[in-house]
């Protein structure tokens, strides 16, 4: 995938924009359920704007609505307003862990409206979720790990912090932190992918395969339809490549 675009994947939720413009009810549902979470975090952080839950909880909801916009403006202005609630935070509170890790979620919306300064902001994600993790490694998931690997696995190694064996290190201390967590492993999957690495994407599917059920019990509800979609679709692509790829080698052996 392109460099801006890894912007749109560098959390777990980043997902929800395709299928909540897919024309589909169960879409728009996820999308009112985002707009309603986002008014009623932003008219409580008004009331509150010293609350340290009301901030970081406007600062994901704030990254949550960009997701939704439809044009960069929108984007911009919207994640600024997550960016404004997050720096207030640690401000005040230097080591609240969801203050630095949403802080660094809404930056991430704020750098795919960019086309110059996009690298500058990449870095000060990269000093964000390293603090977050530093505090609460186990936050979103092991989202501090996860987002980490994400941007060390998509990012240019020239002139950037792209970084192969960065990106194994965060994505493979995802899974052994938060196991359960589907996004997680399919990360790790396509990051073995991306490196050739067939036998363990494999792995990680198989593992994957065994924790469906239980994690469709556990992530349940609207605000989960999204990532749903999208779990799916990935976890069948990799299917899907790692089937190819068994024909492939079949086909030599017998030509052999």
């Amino acid at each position: 995938m392109g460099w801006m675009i890894l912007l749109a994947v560098v959390v777990a939720v980043a997902d929800s924009s395709a299928p909540a413009r897919d024309g589909t009810a169960e879409a728009a549902d996820f999308a009112e359920h985002v707009r309603r979470e986002y008014t009623a975090a932003r008219q409580r952080y008004l009331t509150e704007p010293t609350n340290a839950t009301a901030a970081w909880t406007f600062a994901r909801a704030s990254f949550d609505r960009a997701e939704l916009a439809t044009n960069k403006t929108e984007r911009a202005a919207i994640a600024e307003q997550g960016i404004q609630a997050g720096r207030q935070l640690i401000a005040r509170d230097p080591k609240s862990a969801p203050g630095h890790y949403y802080l660094g979620m809404n930056l991430g919306q704020l750098a795919r409206t960019k086309t110059l300064g996009a690298l500058r902001i990449v870095d000060e994600m990269e000093r964000e979720f390293k603090m977050a993790r530093t505090l609460d490694e186990r936050l979103d998931h092991a989202g501090p790990d996860r987002n980490l690997g994400l941007l060390y696995l998509e990012a240019p190694s020239i002139g950037s912090i792209g970084n192969r064996n960065r990106a194994r290190l965060h994505l493979e201390r995802a899974v052994e932190l938060s196991p359960g967590y589907p996004e997680n492993r399919l990360n790790l999957a396509e990051a073995y992918l991306q490196w050739r690495e067939y036998a363990r994407a494999s792995r990680e599917i198989s593992a994957l395969d065994e924790l469906w059920s239980e994690a469709r019990t556990v992530f349940t509800g609207v605000a989960w339809t999204a990532s749903w979609r999208d779990w799916e679709a990935r976890r069948q692509r990799i299917r899907s490549r790692l089937e190819e790829r068994g024909k492939g080698n079949e086909t030599l052996r017998r030509q052999q």
